[in-house]
C-alpha cells in the first residue's frame, strides 16, 4: 500500500471521528469480534458504538473487554443454550442477546416468543412489545431481552417469560446534524466513507466498483425499488441485506408463500413487504412460490407498490432485490442466451423483468479477498441504516430536469426506472439535496446503463417490443445528445470496419430458435474443376441450389468467371449462436460471385432476403427486428429486396435512417449492388 493511500485513509479517519463523533467505529474491531460470535454486524457495532466509539486506544481496549464480556455472558451460543437456560432458572431472571420471533397462539389467545439460539419456542411475551415492534411477527428482530423464570406444579404454559425487550437499534437520529456533517466532506471522500461503513476498503477498489457497491444501497433509500444483481460466487451480493441493516430481510433459498411475502388472508396481516424496507431473495434460481398466482402478485406489486388480496388493495413500500449466481462466462451468455437465464423457468417472462429498475453487473465486482475489508473507521452500521431509512421519506427524482432531458428511446417504464436510480444515488451521495450538474450527470449515466442492461435482455426474450435500447440523454445547455452503452454487449465488433476479404459477407436472417442472428459466409477458392463443398450448420440443399444458379448465370455477372477452373468451399459461421439460418441461398450466390471475381463486398454491408431455385426473390422476414440486429452488430449498409419495401413503415424512422439502403430486384442485381464501389 502506498504512502499516499495511508495518508488518505488517515485523513478520512480524522474526518469521520471529528464530524461523526460517537457514531463511528473501527471496522477491524468488528472483524475481530465477528470471528468469534455469529451475530449480524449491526448487533456487534451497536455494542461497539456504546463502548468503543473513540480514537483513544485505552478507551477502545477497555470497551473491547466490556463487549467481549457482554457477548460471552449474554449472547446465546446455540451449543450453550442449556447452560443459559440453567442460569435463567437459577437466578430467576437473566438478560440475553438473541433473535426473537413472535407467533400468536390462537388456542390460548396470547403471543409466544421464539428465541432462536436459546431454543425456547413458547416463552410468553406481553402484547405491548408486539404492538411496538411489528417486525417480531415477521422475520424477527435481534434484541436485548430480559427473561424471567417462573414455574408451578401442573403449569401448562412455558416457565420462560419475556419481561423486557429492547431491539438493537440506534435510539435517535438527527438528519440535520448529518446534513451539516456531510458538508465537510468532498463527494469522493463521502463515497469512500459510505463504502467503509459497510466494511469494505475503498482504496483497494477502482471507481466503477465503488459505484456498484454504492448502488447496492439504493434499495435501502428508495421506496419500491426493484433491482437484480447476478454474478460469480463470493462477491458479497447478499452481505449488505443480511448484515448491514436491521431494516432488510434476506429470504434464503427462495422458498416462500404469498401469505408470508404479501398478505395472510386468515390472520389479516400484511407480510414481509409491509414490515421491511427491503426484501432480498438470495439464490434466484431457487425462487419458488407454493401458490400459482405468486409470481403474478409479485408482478403487480413491483409495478405499482400495491397488490390485491380478497377484496382489499394493499399498499407497501418495500424494495425488492434479486441476487444470484451466474455459472457461465458473460461472453458466453451474451452470445448464446441472456443475462437473466439463472432465474427459474416460470419467471422468465418479459413482463416480470420489465419491472426491474436496474441490473447490477455482479461480474464486475471482484471476489472478496482480505485486502478488500477495511481496518479503518466507518459509521456504525446501525446509524448508517437509520439515516438510510429516513431518506426514504425524500425524493430527488426531478434532479435531472434542471440540466438534462432523456432521449426518445426511453418509454415511461424506462424513465421511471432511471429517475428512481438517480434519486437513490443522490440521496446516498448528497443527502442534503445540494447536488451539482456534474454529479447528476454521473448518476444519470450510471442509471441509464443499469436500466439499459435490463432492456437488452428483454430484447432477447421479448423481441421487437423491446428493441428501443439506444438510451441517451440531452444536455440542455449544450444541446448535445450522448448515448450510453452497456460494456458487456460489444455487438459493434461483429461486423468490423473496412472491406471484408473477397467471398466473405455478413447476413442477418432468422435462426432455428426464431430470433434473427448474424451469420458470416466465408467462401474460399482454389484451382480445380468446379467442385463445391460446404461446412457449418447451414442447409446443404440451399447451398447446392445457389451453386447451380451460379453455374447457370455466372456469365450474366461477368464473362471472366470460369466456374470449371476453380473449386469452391463455403464455411458458414453462426456469430450469435441462433441456430441454423433459414435464408442462405442468395447470400451463398453473392459470396460465390465475390470469390470468383476476387472482389470484396462493400464495407459493413449486410445481405437480407433470399431466393428460390428459379431466382425468384423472397422478402426479408421480420424486417424491423432484422435491421435492429444488423445495427447492433455494427452494419452501416443493408441490401434489401424490393419486395420488402411494403414493410418499411413497420421500422422506426430513426432506425431506418441509420443505414445506406440498396434495393435489388433479382439475384444478379443483388450481386452487382453488393460488390459495387463505395
Amino acid at each position: 500500500m502506498t504512502e499516499n493511500t495511508f495518508e488518505a485513509q488517515a485523513g478520512l479517519d480524522q474526518q469521520l471521528t471529528t464530524h461523526f463523533a460517537g457514531k463511528v467505529v473501527r471496522k477491524d474491531l468488528t472483524k475481530l469480534i465477528k470471528e468469534g460470535a455469529n451475530v449480524p454486524v449491526y448487533v456487534l457495532e451497536y455494542l461497539l458504538g456504546m463502548y468503543c466509539a473513540s480514537d483513544d486506544q485505552l478507551t477502545i481496549d477497555k470497551g473491547l473487554q466490556t463487549v467481549k464480556h457482554i457477548l460471552s455472558e449474554n449472547y446465546v451460543r446455540p451449543d450453550e443454550a442449556e447452560k443459559v437456560k440453567s442460569k435463567i432458572r437459577e437466578s430467576g431472571s437473566f438478560k440475553v442477546i438473541d433473535k426473537v420471533t413472535v407467533k400468536l397462539n390462537e388456542k390460548r389467545d396470547c403471543y409466544e416468543a421464539i428465541l432462536s439460539n436459546l431454543g425456547v419456542k413458547n416463552a410468553e411475551i406481553a402484547t405491548q412489545f408486539v404492538r411496538d415492534y411489528e417486525k417480531l411477527l415477521v422475520g424477527g428482530v435481534w434484541a436485548i431481552v430480559t427473561i424471567k423464570y417462573y414455574f408451578e406444579e401442573n403449569q401448562k404454559t412455558s416457565p420462560f417469560n419475556v419481561v423486557e425487550l429492547k431491539p438493537i437499534q440506534m435510539p435517535n437520529l438527527d438528519l440535520q446534524d448529518l446534513f451539516a456533517a456531510r458538508k465537510k466532506f468532498a463527494d469522493t471522500d463521502w463515497i469512500d466513507a459510505l463504502i467503509r461503513s459497510t466494511g469494505m476498503e475503498p482504496s483497494a477498489l477502482d471507481q466503477r466498483v465503488k459505484w456498484h457497491l454504492l448502488s447496492r444501497m439504493v434499495p435501502l433509500v428508495e421506496n419500491n425499488y426493484n433491482m437484480c444483481e447476478l454474478g460469480p460466487r463470493g462477491t458479497g451480493k447478499s452481505h449488505i441485506y443480511k448484515e448491514i441493516s436491521p431494516n432488510s430481510i434476506l429470504v434464503s433459498g427462495g422458498q416462500t408463500t404469498v401469505a408470508n411475502l404479501f398478505y395472510n388472508m386468515s390472520s389479516k396481516k400484511v407480510g414481509l413487504v409491509g414490515l421491511w424496507d427491503v426484501v432480498a431473495f438470495d439464490e434466484v434460481a431457487g425462487i419458488d412460490f407454493k401458490e400459482q398466482d405468486g409470481i403474478q402478485i409479485m408482478k403487480d406489486y413491483m409495478a405499482s407498490g400495491s397488490f390485491s388480496r380478497g377484496r382489499d388493495s394493499i399498499n407497501a413500500s418495500a424494495s425488492m432485490v434479486f441476487v444470484g449466481n451466474i455459472n457461465h462466462s458473460i461472453e458466453h451468455l451474451v452470445k448464446t442466451s441472456h443475462l437473466l437465464s439463472p432465474f427459474p423457468q416460470e419467471m422468465i417472462d418479459s413482463a416480470f423483468f420489465d419491472r426491474f429498475h436496474a441490473y447490477l453487473p455482479g461480474w464486475e465486482i471482484p471476489k472478496m479477498r482480505p485486502e478488500f475489508f477495511t481496518n479503518q473507521y466507518g459509521m456504525i452500521v446501525d446509524y448508517l441504516a437509520e439515516w438510510l431509512r429516513e431518506m426514504r421519506k425524500y425524493s430527488f427524482a426531478d434532479a435531472i430536469d434542471k440540466w438534462f432531458r432523456l432521449g426518445n428511446h426511453l418509454n415511461q417504464r424506462d424513465t421511471i426506472a432511471v429517475r428512481k436510480t438517480v434519486s437513490g444515488l443522490l440521496k446516498l451521495i448528497r443527502p442534503d439535496g445540494e447536488y451539482d450538474k456534474e454529479l447528476v450527470r454521473q448518476c444519470l449515466e450510471y442509471a441509464l446503463e443499469t436500466r439499459r442492461r435490463v432492456k437488452e435482455q428483454l430484447k432477447k426474450i421479448g423481441g421487437m417490443e423491446f428493441y428501443d435500447v439506444h438510451f441517451s440523454y440531452i444536455d440542455l445547455e449544450e444541446g448535445q445528445e450522448r448515448f450510453i452503452s452497456v460494456p458487456e454487449q460489444g455487438g459493434g465488433s461483429l461486423i468490423p470496419e473496412g472491406k471484408p476479404s473477397p467471398g466473405f459477407l455478413y447476413t442477418v436472417c432468422m435462426g432455428s430458435n426464431g430470433i434473427p442472428g448474424v451469420y458470416r459466409f466465408e467462401m474460399q477458392t482454389i484451382s480445380g474443376n468446379g467442385k463445391f463443398s460446404v461446412s457449418g450448420n447451414g442447409s446443404k440443399e440451399s447451398a447446392k441450389i445457389a451453386f447451380d444458379y451460379f453455374k447457370a448465370n455466372a456469365h450474366r455477372v461477368s464473362g471472366s468467371i470460369k466456374v470449371t477452373e476453380a473449386d469452391f468451399h463455403l464455411q458458414l459461421v453462426d456469430l450469435q449462436n441462433q441456430g441454423s439460418p433459414d435464408a442462405t441461398t442468395l447470400s451463398t450466390f453473392i459470396s460465390l460471385c465475390s470469390a470468383a471475381l476476387s472482389k470484396p463486398l462493400q464495407s459493413q454491408m449486410v445481405i437480407t432476403g433470399d431466393m428460390s431455385l428459379g431466382g425468384t426473390i423472397t422478402q426479408t422476414r421480420g424486417l424491423a427486428e432484422t435491421l435492429q440486429v444488423a445495427f447492433d452488430a455494427g452494419a452501416k449498409r443493408v441490401l434489401l429486396p424490393m419486395s420488402s419495401a411494403i414493410d418499411i413503415p413497420s421500422v422506426p424512422a430513426e432506425l431506418f435512417a441509420k443505414f445506406q439502403i440498396s434495393f435489388y430486384s433479382d439475384p444478379v442485381d443483388a450481386a452487382f449492388k453488393a460488390i459495387g464501389g463505395d
